[in-house]
């Protein structure tokens, strides 16, 4: 996604932002959505797309988010601490702020963009230790 003034995302004919949380706007609890969420207040509590292909989630660089993060896309420029579920794809602005693990199928990070956590691609198979070899000294 291409980012424009104030890290807002350009409009790009994606799904359109059905849902505005204000920068005063401050959640106490899970919460639910589908189609596009723009989020540029305060949410605490984990942030849950329905079971829509096309919903996207994005958190403007005035937005933070504590708690888990499940949606198709998710698009973050501003501060998250859970972990983030993007089954489809994963953006990261300049001014990103991310503290958790990160799964994804498809992941763009700007350079600036910073995390504190695991990226784990989601179709990577779970990773394994070599086995120890046999007669090796010990």
């Amino acid at each position: 996604m291409a980012w424009g003034e104030k890290g807002k995302p350009a409009r790009s004919g994606a799904t359109a932002m059905e849902t505005l949380l204000g920068p005063r706007v401050e959640i106490r609890g899970d919460l639910r959505f589908s189609g596009g969420l723009y989020v540029e207040g305060r949410v605490f509590g984990s942030v849950v797309a329905e079971d829509d292909a096309d919903a996207v989630l994005t958190l403007a660089a005035s937005g933070r988010i504590q708690g888990e993060v499940r949606a198709p896309v998710v698009v973050i420029a501003g501060e998250m601490e859970g972990d983030v579920h993007a089954s489809q794809r994963l953006e990261l602005a300049a001014g990103a702020r991310v503290t958790g693990n990160l799964h994804y199928k498809v992941l763009e990070m700007a350079a600036g963009a910073a995390v504190s956590g695991r990226l784990v691609h989601a179709e990577a198979p779970p990773a394994q230790l070599p086995k120890p070899e046999a007669g090796a000294a010990g």
